[in-house]
């Protein structure tokens, strides 16, 4: 019986399967052997300063540090990619709606039968007044609940300060248990008349979302992560920009969004307090029992806000951090 070549390896059963169904395997086996012995030889134990004792696995060196890409991965998984992408009908949908919503309701104040008190109060502008009225009172008092809410949330949740985060969320919460008219009547014997109580009123009433949620998503973090960021020597400040921050982003834009959609809701009681917008046109449908008035002063409140949160739910999804993004 002649001494088998150690050189020569036994022949894989899987390969005999692949030659019966028509697939040489035999080019594939030549380069992976012509990729092992083109590397220079090593002996092992002959001393040679790259000798570990360790039989060559022929991967030269490189650690396995799993798929490259989809290619590599292992059949039957998938690769999980993150995407930013945003369908069409999400993007349309609501837009279209209420588009229709606005296309319906003029041409319902263009054949409505309208006397001479409900022309007044729709006629000359007046619409188109209320609505730039509306949307600065949302736009001004949201600006001025980001900056007060976000800088005072990351205050609370610093060491020195911890203690005192109930104590400020205690105020937030009485501030929007408060009934809204009843604090804008309080604001209104205190202030006076105008635009400027009706912002501080809605601007009370709408710190609590972003406050709670600043304070939630920076305590949310997960404290390995903050230790690794200070062990590589990074500053406190650095560590709140750039690790901190960016983690609570979902949970902070959910609270501005929360706070956008109550401060148009809220806008429309500015008008008892002298402040304007469209609760001026739904208040004086009601004071002259015009139904006319009152259904196109409702409905355009209700198409602001929507279309004010759809636009929030675009910005939230936008301004999300790359690395929170998981792929569905």
């Amino acid at each position: 019986m002649s001494e088998q070549d150690p050189r020569r390896r036994p022949r894989d059963p899987a390969e005999d399967r692949e030659t019966a169904r028509g697939h040489d395997p035999a080019p594939e086996r030549l380069a992976r052997t012509a990729t092992r012995y083109d590397r220079p030889h090593r002996a092992r134990g002959d001393g040679g300063p790259q000798d570990d004792g360790r039989e060559d696995d022929g991967r030269d060196g490189r650690e396995d540090d799993g798929p490259r890409d989809e290619h590599d991965a292992p059949r039957g998984g998938r690769v999980e990619r993150a995407s930013r992408r945003i369908s069409w009908r999400e993007l349309t949908f609501l837009p279209f709606v209420l588009a229709l919503a606005l296309l319906g309701t003029w041409i319902y104040y263009d054949t409505a039968t309208l006397d001479v008190i409900a022309r007044n109060s729709l006629g000359g502008g007046n619409i188109w007044l209320r609505v730039r009225q509306h949307i600065q009172l949302t736009v001004i008092s949201t600006f001025f609940v980001l900056i007060i809410a976000i800088p005072l949330g990351i205050l609370l949740t610093r060491q020195r300060l911890r203690k005192a985060a109930p104590v400020a969320v205690a105020f937030a919460n009485i501030g929007q248990a408060t009934p809204a008219l009843g604090l804008l009547a309080l604001l209104v014997i205190w202030l006076g008349t105008g635009e400027f109580p009706a912002l501080v009123g809605i601007i009370i009433y709408a710190i609590l979302p972003v406050l709670s949620n600043t304070i939630a998503g920076l305590r949310a973090n997960d404290p390995t992560l903050l230790e690794a960021a200070r062990g590589i020597g990074m500053s406190p400040l650095m560590v709140l920009g750039k690790v901190e921050l960016p983690l609570a982003v979902p949970l902070i834009l959910s609270g501005v969004r929360t706070a956008l959609v109550l401060n148009v809701g809220t806008a429309t009681l500015a008008t008892f307090g002298g402040g304007g917008g469209l609760g001026d046109i739904i208040t004086a449908g009601i004071t002259n029992q015009r139904m006319s008035v009152l259904v196109i002063g409702s409905i355009l409140t209700i198409v602001l806000a929507l279309l004010v949160d759809w636009l929030a739910s675009l910005a939230e999804l936008l301004l999300r951090p790359r690395g929170l993004e998981v792929s569905s």
